[in-house]
């Protein structure tokens, strides 16, 4: 029986500059790093955000930018001072699609890796709730 997510790996050119976007934008604490021993494919840093465990490994970046992506919880009076977060470090801001009200705020911002992340202030109840009320 599957239990939940176990964790979430992000392949990275930069450690440093990974462990400064998890730290500033979301809150990470950092529990592990390999230094420069390797027990798995490369160098790694392990953290906590919001209890999930987030692995980042040193290699290749991802060679283009996608809609694929992962998406932290947000509480509804966090935006501003997330986005300034994010902007304070220069990163890429998405266009986020449109909504509807009711369902949520969000922010898109891709990492240096082009890997994209999004802060989401709703819950799934939410979203269900408003799309049958159309």
């Amino acid at each position: 029986m599957i239990e939940g997510l176990s964790h979430l790996t992000f392949i990275v050119r930069d450690l440093d500059k990974m462990e400064t976007v998890l730290t500033t934008v979301l809150d990470a604490q950092k529990i592990y790093d390999s230094g420069a021993e390797t027990f798995s494919l490369s160098q790694e840093r392990f953290f906590k955000v919001g209890g999930l465990w987030v692995a980042v490994m040193q290699g290749a970046p991802l060679q283009e930018k996608t809609y694929n992506h992962v998406a932290f919880k947000m509480g509804p009076d966090e935006y501003d001072d997330r986005l300034a977060r994010i902007k304070s470090l220069g990163l890429q801001i998405k266009e986020g699609r449109p909504r509807v009200d009711g369902e949520g705020h969000s922010i898109y911002f891709y990492d240096h890796d082009n890997h994209l992340f999004e802060l989401h202030s709703g819950t799934l109840e939410q979203r269900l709730h408003r799309y049958s009320s159309r």
